[in-house]
């Protein structure tokens, strides 16, 4: 099923521009989601390497690569020519390999069919391109070798699954929100973002006023209870 970027998300996904990372992971641990949807090791590579104030916010446009010995059959066509306007685009495999996942042709297609920015579990290449072209990537590293011969395409628009570094499993469905900025990307899931976002506004602003009095000599501890209880 495609991702669904349809009038209503629209207000969510507007709403979301407003908060960093952090604060949608806060959020999330309020509502008992401890590990904060935050998908560890990726970081942002383009337009800037960990630099500047790129943000992406969109439903996730799920791929996933297997072993070409996998038992599902490759996926015919390419994913990237279905790639929803407004999308993020999500790439993972498994097992974990040293070849890259993605390039720039990629990035090509989908900033011209709309989509805000890649997340990479993994590798990725043609850095100088991606950045040429002013496109969010976020990935865990770079790499120079394509998937093929070794890997391939089995499912678009299926959950995946990441696991973080305290050995959990993070899943990502297909719509459900991906949030990257300086300080790494988070997922949010699609049914909880209507609980978060009230969460987010109420911190955003007890932390504002935290971090006044603070800078006037309020002690941290002082300013949390005033502020945040």
């Amino acid at each position: 099923m495609a991702a669904d970027t349809s009038a209503s998300d629209d207000s969510i996904v507007k709403a979301l521009q407003e908060y960093t990372t952090c604060d949608v992971a806060d959020a999330l641990v309020k509502l008992r989601v401890y590990h904060g949807g935050f998908l560890p090791g990726i970081t942002m590579w383009s337009p800037q390497h960990q630099d500047g104030p790129t943000k992406i916010v969109g439903p996730a446009y799920t791929v996933q690569y297997a072993t070409i010995e996998h038992g599902r059959p490759k996926r015919p066509g390419h994913y990237i020519d279905s790639v929803p306007a407004g999308a993020v685009i999500f790439v993972t495999a498994t097992p974990t390999t040293s070849n890259a996942l993605y390039g720039g042709l990629m990035s090509t297609r989908a900033k011209a069919s709309g989509a805000v920015g890649s997340v990479i579990d993994g590798r990725f290449r043609d850095v100088q391109e991606q950045r040429d072209l002013n496109y969010p990537v976020f990935a865990r590293n770079v790499g120079t070798t394509p998937p093929g011969p070794l890997f391939k395409v089995i499912a678009v628009d299926e959950p995946v699954l990441v696991r973080n570094e305290d050995g959990q499993d993070i899943i990502i469905n297909p719509g459900d929100y991906l949030i990257g900025d300086v300080n790494g990307v988070v997922v949010l899931p699609r049914g909880l973002a209507e609980k978060a976002l009230p969460l987010m506004a109420k911190q955003v602003v007890a932390d504002s006023k935290m971090a006044v009095e603070i800078q006037k000599g309020m002690t941290f501890t002082e300013a949390s209870k005033k502020f945040r209880s």
